[in-house]
């Protein structure tokens, strides 16, 4: 097997992403590439809220779960969203196998002290399972709930972090987040907005205090900047298209590259042609 392609399929994307996504995902993996999915399903767990008369709230770009709402993410994660997933590879030609983040403590997390209720902060990652998964030909297919150490609680875990977690965790090669959008957009002077092409962690932090970044973009390029910071190589967020997946496994330029220093040919650093960090100081 090839080296770790870790995918994040955001909630918002899910209905969206083609047969042709699914398709290079079983070409990928008959071609040796070791591939594992992290998903969300934020759409299909509002839905059902709003089924059950459950008003959702979020606190920067993350959602707050209270006792009602975490069984109801249950349901949906480990459910409906998980093997809906898992239908779609099979009918690609993929190998495919649903787990959540509980299965065998995959994702251990603490309860967190911000006002996020039932939502925990990752303190391990243990890979026995997306490991044994992956070595029997399949595609593990992630939901992202954890268990706490004693198994006595359960915690929403948001997707883009846990994502992260597990990427570092099997040291892959690339955590690839699947957007709505094609990658992290910046203002132009005409105020329309063009992709940045390739950023460093350090630039992350100067569009988030410009809110260049900002809402659910915000969890993604954190978890990114963890991701590398523990060993993944790269990070690139972009669309749920054949053409931009099998893209960035080739290497191509696609989407956003996230990388802790960019460096530009000459071995500078990168500074993205005076980008929008500082037009907007």
């Amino acid at each position: 097997m090839q080296g770790i392609v870790v995918i994040k399929c955001g909630g918002s994307t899910m209905d969206q992403l083609p047969d042709s996504f699914f398709q290079a995902i079983a070409g990928l993996q008959a071609q040796g590439q070791g591939i594992v999915i992290v998903h969300g399903g934020g759409p299909a767990i509002n839905s059902m809220l709003d089924r059950v008369q459950i008003t959702p709230q979020f606190v920067d770009g993350l959602r707050v779960t209270c006792e009602d709402t975490l069984r109801v993410v249950e349901m949906v994660l480990c459910g409906s969203i998980n093997k809906a997933l898992v239908k779609r590879l099979i009918q690609a030609g993929a190998k495919a196998w649903g787990v959540s983040g509980i299965d065998g403590q995959t994702l251990l997390a603490t309860k967190t002290p911000k006002p996020l209720g039932w939502v925990g902060e990752m303190k391990k990652t243990d890979t026995t399972i997306p490991k044994a998964i992956l070595e029997q030909g399949y595609v593990p297919v992630i939901a992202p709930l954890s268990v706490s150490e004693d198994g006595t609680e359960t915690y929403n875990v948001n997707a883009d972090v846990a994502a992260g977690a597990i990427a570092a965790a099997l040291s892959a090669e690339k955590l690839i987040m699947v957007t709505d959008v094609p990658g992290i957009m910046q203002p132009q002077t005409d105020e329309t907005k063009a992709v940045v092409p390739a950023t460093s962690a350090e630039e992350i932090q100067e569009m988030i205090r410009a809110e260049i970044i900002t809402g659910g973009m915000i969890p993604k390029v954190q978890a990114a900047i963890d991701a590398l910071g523990q060993g993944v190589e790269q990070v690139v967020i972009c669309r749920g298209t054949a053409e931009d997946l099998l893209g960035v496994c080739a290497g191509q330029a696609v989407g956003t590259t996230v990388r802790m220093n960019m460096l530009n040919e000459e071995g500078n650093e990168y500074a993205n042609n005076n980008s929008a960090c500082a037009s907007h100081e």
